[in-house]
């Protein structure tokens, strides 16, 4: 185990092959690796497996494009931008995606179990629910729990009895073990130790999940200055195989303490969602029309990005307006 290799954003998606399982950091729409995301679809990758424990607008983008084949997870949207994920759900109705559903809380149990490095976690989730229902094993109907798939378990779910403590049946949820992380980081070290503001979600049990990490961080740091306080990161360098330095790599997602979420953004990309001809003209515009994330930035403009920027103390940007009581 050695210090991350420093690559830039197309060496980060050449990365990615088709068909790779990849798992994200953030939760909806905050501190997604967007910048990351846009490239993997300018370079036309395809039929990517997608678990996480919520999706959100890199989900979109994704699936809008014809990148996804499966998608595991509980939820997807824009929170208050955009209640419903439009292009998964076109195609899982298209029959183009198969998606499996979980709790929330499943999907951070199975996360979790990959973390720990065990085969399963035993919990009480969501017993009981219709998510356990054998018809609606999307993955068993597609014939694709054979065991030719190392990243898909032979079975979505077991039920066991407790044999310690007589305590009743227990659900065991197998683990994920995803290709790739794909990580948005406030701060990376030099040596790869990620730091990120605010909530951190299961972004430390996504990274330990994971074959291999890519760190899509806002700025790099030296070394010696993230390790001054080490109760602020959540992973070490040595569980970091790639760091790309991306300032607004998570745009129009936000980042607390660098920038807010770009409503108006977010907003006319759900509009663009709902059908694929008005998603293609978007694509057209805001991916394949820009050859690189600094002609995205460009694109955006200094005046929208200085209104996003965060202030500094307070962690949001006191320039945006927002809704009153």
């Amino acid at each position: 185990m050695g210090v991350p290799k420093k690559i830039t954003l197309k060496e980060a998606a050449g990365l990615i092959k088709d068909g790779d399982m990849l798992t994200f950091s953030g939760f909806t729409i905050w501190r997604r690796p967007m910048a990351l995301i846009y490239e993997i679809v300018r370079q036309g990758k395809k039929d990517l497996h997608l678990f996480e424990v919520n999706g959100g607008t890199h989900t979109e983008v994704l699936a809008g494009a014809g990148c996804v084949k499966i998608w595991e997870s509980s939820w997807v949207g824009h929170e208050l931008y955009g209640k419903v994920g439009e292009c998964l759900g076109r195609g899982q109705v298209e029959g183009k995606i198969i998606t499996e559903d979980y709790s929330h809380a499943q999907c951070v149990a199975r996360i979790l179990a990959g973390a720990y490095g065990l085969p399963f976690f035993p919990t009480a989730l969501s017993m009981g629910t219709d998510i356990l229902n054998p018809e609606f094993d999307m993955l068993k109907r597609a014939g694709l729990r054979d065991g030719s798939n190392p990243k898909i378990p032979q079975k979505k779910y077991e039920i066991v009895k407790d044999p310690f403590y007589d305590m009743g049946e227990l659900l065991l949820m197998p683990a994920v073990n995803a290709d790739w992380a794909l990580i948005y980081a406030s701060q990376v070290g030099t040596e790869g130790t990620v730091r990120v503001f605010s909530q951190t979600y299961t972004d430390t049990e996504v990274i330990k999940a994971a074959d291999k990490v890519i760190v899509l961080a806002e700025e790099i740091v030296p070394e010696t200055y993230i390790r001054q306080e080490p109760e602020k990161n959540i992973a070490a360098g040595f569980a970091v195989d790639y760091i790309v330095e991306c300032p607004w790599g998570a745009h129009p997602t936000g980042s607390q303490f660098f920038y807010d979420v770009d409503a108006d953004f977010t907003r006319e990309f759900y509009k663009a969602s709902k059908s694929q001809e008005a998603f293609d003209k978007w694509a057209e515009e805001w991916v394949f029309g820009v050859s690189s994330h600094e002609e995205y930035l460009d694109k955006l403009g200094m005046t929208r990005l200085m209104k996003l920027k965060a202030n500094s103390v307070m962690g949001y940007s006191t320039t945006v307006k927002r809704g009153t009581r």
